[in-house]
C-alpha cells in the first residue's frame, strides 16, 4: 500500500479524489492502492527546554546557555493531533512507500518529515512537488514524482532555521527577562522580531525626536501653470524676499522646452510581500489576513501557490496560459465578466512573452502568484477582491507597454530660472487593464505624481506677465511605518546593513521568510510591543524599552539576519554545512549570556 501525505484534510481529500482513494476511514482515505492520510500543519515540534533535563524547567540565570548536545522532537500537546498522528503512525509502519504531499517550501518539507520521523517510517519516500491545487497540477505530480533525497537540502535548512531560532529564542529571552524583566514581564528576543521591533523603534524615535525646520519656496505662475524656481528653497525669509523682489514685475521668458518619450513596462506579476503590500494600501487589509485569505484561494485551485518570493514565471508556464486567459474570460464576479473585454485586445494572437515576465533563472522552488484558470465561485468579497488584484495583474503583463511623453519647460526671471515638467500618456497600453478597474485606487506600485499631467503648448522664446509667489514651508518628519511599508522595509532590509557581502543576502531573502512576515508582525502585536494608531503602526514604551536595553546590537541589527539568511541560502545549495551552522550558533549564544551577565548598567523602567 502507499501512503499518502498531505498538510491539510482538504488537501488530502482532493489528491484522493484524483488518484481513486475513494473509500473514506477514520483519518484517511483509502482505494487504487493508495491510503491519503493528513497532518494539520505542525503536528510535531522541538522539544521544550523541560523535555530535555530538570534544571531547564525553572527559568534560571545559572542554567544559561541551554544548549541539548542533540535537539529532538516531540508530538505537540493537544488531543486531536494525538489522535490523527496514531491513525498516521500506523498507516507508515505497513507502507509499502509514503509519498510526501506537504506544501511544496521549505516548512512543508520540515512539517512532513518530522512526522515520519517520529512515526518511525522506514519504507521508500517520494516527493509531490506542484504550484497549484488543479486537478491537472495533481494529476502531473503524480505522473513526475520525485526523490524524497533531492529536498534533503531544503529539509535541513529547514531544521537549521529552526534550531537556530529555538536556540536564540529560548536563551536569548530567559536571559533578558531575568536580567532585565525584574520577573514580572516577559522580555521576548527573537532573530526576526527583534530587528523587525528595532526598525519600528528607530522610526518612532526619529519622529519623536524630530524638529521641524521653516523654509521658504520661490515660485511663479505663467499662463496659470506653476514654475518652481530651481534654487528656490531659502533656510532665511529675508533671502526669499529679495529673490522675491528680484522677479516682482519683471517678464518671464520661457527658455527651453524639451519633450522626450518613453516606455513604462507593466508592473510584475505578484509574490506574497507585494500582494500583502497592495491589499494594506487598498484595503487596509494585515499582512496576516491577507496571507490567510490567499492561501484560501490557492486550496480552492483559483490562484498558484501563495508562499513565494518571486515575481518571475518559469518558461514552461507559458505555453499554459492562453488556457489560463480563457479561464479569465469566463470569470464572473458578482455575475459580470469583468475580465471579458480586458482580454479581447489579446484575442488573436499568440500572447507576449517577455523576459521580464518569463525567466527560469529567477524561479527556484515556485514561481509567482497567478490564476490557476478555474473560474471562482463563491468567493467573499475580501477573496474577491486578492483574486482581482491577481487576475489584473496577469493580464497586465500581456498587453503593450504604455507610452508617454515627457515634458520638462524651463524659464527665466532676471537671472533665476524656473522649470515645469508634465507627463503625457500617449498610449496607455497595460493601463488599460486598470482604467475601469472598481477600486479608485491604483493597482500599481509607481507613485502619483504632480508631473502626471499634460502641459499647455509652450514656444521658446515667449514671454509674459507672471504672478510669482513665496511660500513659508516646514519639513516634516519620517512617516511612522504601516504594515505596506513595514513589509516592504523587512524585505530590503539590505539597506541597513553595510557589509556588501551580508546585504546582497538580504536583497535575495529580507528579514524573515515571505511567509514568516505576517506571524512576525502580528507577534510583535500580541507582545505588545507595537500598536495600531488607525493604519500607522507605533512602538509601545515597552517595546521601545526592550530594543534600548538591549545592548548585543547584534540582536537588533538586521546584520544578524543576513548573516543567517545567507547560510541558510547555502545549505539549501550545498555549499554550507548545517553543523557548523548550529555550532556557530552555540558559540554566539555563549558570547551574548556572558556580555549579559557581566552588565549591571540597566534595569526595565
Amino acid at each position: 500500500m502507499i501512503v499518502c501525505i498531505a498538510e491539510k484534510p482538504s488537501v488530502a481529500k482532493d489528491i484522493a479524489r484524483i488518484i481513486g482513494a475513494h473509500s473514506s476511514k477514520n483519518g484517511y482515505m483509502e482505494g487504487n492502492g493508495y491510503q491519503v492520510t493528513w497532518t494539520f500543519g505542525h503536528l510535531c515540534c522541538l522539544k521544550e527546554p523541560n523535555d530535555y533535563c530538570d534544571n531547564w524547567k525553572h527559568w534560571s540565570l545559572a542554567a544559561l546557555p541551554m544548549l541539548p548536545p542533540r535537539f529532538g522532537i516531540k508530538l505537540i500537546d493537544d488531543e486531536g493531533i494525538k489522535r490523527q498522528f496514531a491513525i498516521i503512525e500506523q498507516l507508515m509502519q505497513h507502507a509499502d512507500s509514503i509519498i510526501n504531499c506537504g506544501d511544496a517550501g521549505q516548512e512543508g518539507e520540515l512539517i512532513q518529515r518530522w512526522v515520519m520521523q517520529k512515526a518511525q517510517a522506514k519504507c521508500p519516500v517520494k516527493r509531490l512537488w506542484i504550484s497549484s491545487m488543479t486537478d491537472e497540477a495533481i494529476r502531473e505530480g503524480f505522473n513526475k514524482l520525485k526523490e524524497q533525497s533531492a529536498y534533503e537540502p531544503l529539509y535541513l535548512a529547514g531544521l537549521s532555521r529552526a534550531i537556530g531560532d529555538w536556540i536564540l529564542g529560548m536563551n536569548a529571552t530567559r536571559l533578558y527577562t531575568l536580567k532585565y524583566g525584574k520577573n514580572r514581564q516577559v522580555l521576548s528576543i527573537g532573530r526576526v522580531q527583534t530587528p523587525t521591533l528595532a526598525l519600528i523603534v528607530n522610526r518612532q524615535k526619529e519622529i519623536d525626536n524630530f524638529k521641524p525646520e521653516t523654509y521658504w519656496v520661490l515660485a511663479t505662475i505663467y499662463r496659470d501653470t506653476t514654475f518652481t524656481a530651481t534654487k528656490g528653497r531659502f533656510d532665511k525669509k529675508e533671502e526669499g524676499e529679495a529673490a522675491f523682489k528680484t522677479i516682482e514685475g519683471e517678464p518671464f521668458t520661457v527658455t527651453d522646452v524639451q519633450k522626450k518619450k518613453g516606455t513604462e513596462a507593466p508592473p510584475k506579476l505578484y509574490d506574497l510581500t507585494s500582494l500583502q503590500v497592495d491589499c494594506n494600501k487598498k484595503f487596509g487589509y494585515s499582512a496576516e489576513m491577507t496571507l490567510n485569505l490567499i492561501q484560501s484561494l490557492y486550496e480552492k485551485k483559483y490562484t498558484t501557490y501563495p508562499r513565494v518570493d518571486t515575481q518571475y514565471l518559469s518558461d514552461d508556464i507559458y505555453p499554459k496560459c492562453p488556457q489560463t486567459m480563457n479561464g479569465l474570460y469566463q470569470t464572473k464576479i458578482q455575475s459580470k465578466t469583468v475580465y471579458a473585454e480586458l482580454i479581447k485586445p489579446l484575442g488573436g494572437k499568440a500572447l507576449k512573452k517577455s523576459k521580464k515576465v518569463f525567466d527560469s533563472s529567477k524561479v527556484t522552488d515556485h514561481h509567482a502568484i497567478i490564476p490557476t484558470g478555474v473560474p471562482p465561485i463563491g468567493l467573499s468579497n475580501m477573496e474577491e477582491n486578492v483574486f482581482d488584484l491577481i487576475a489584473r495583474r496577469f493580464i497586465a503583463v500581456f498587453y503593450d507597454d504604455c507610452k508617454f511623453a515627457t515634458t520638462t519647460v524651463l524659464g527665466k526671471v532676471k537671472e533665476i530660472e524656473f522649470k515645469v515638467s508634465g507627463k503625457e500618456i500617449l498610449e496607455p497600453g497595460w493601463r488599460d487593464v486598470y482604467a475601469k478597474n472598481q477600486n479608485e485606487d491604483d493597482d500599481t506600485d509607481e507613485k502619483t505624481t504632480d508631473e502626471e499631467r499634460t502641459l499647455p503648448t509652450f514656444i521658446k522664446g515667449e514671454s509674459g506677465e507672471h504672478i510669482p509667489t513665496l511660500t513659508e514651508k516646514q519639513t516634516t518628519p519620517p512617516k511612522h511605518y504601516t504594515e505596506a511599508t513595514l513589509l516592504r522595509a523587512m524585505e530590503t532590509a539590505g539597506k541597513f546593513v553595510n557589509d556588501e557581502e551580508l546585504r546582497a543576502a538580504l536583497k535575495e531573502n529580507g528579514i524573515g521568510r515571505p511567509s514568516s512576515r505576517a506571524s512576525i508582525i502580528e507577534t510583535l502585536f500580541k507582545r505588545k510591543y507595537i500598536q495600531r494608531n488607525r493604519k500607522r503602526i507605533v512602538a509601545t514604551p515597552l517595546g521601545i524599552q526592550l530594543i534600548d536595553i538591549i545592548k548585543e546590537k547584534l540582536l537588533t541589527s538586521c546584520e544578524l539576519t543576513g548573516i543567517w539568511e545567507k547560510k541558510l541560502r547555502d545549505i539549501e545549495h550545498q555549499k554550507y554545512d548545517a553543523a557548523q551552522f548550529v555550532n556557530e550558533l552555540k558559540i554566539q549564544i555563549n558570547q551574548i549570556v556572558n556580555d549579559v551577565l557581566r552588565d549591571n548598567s540597566r534595569q526595565l523602567g
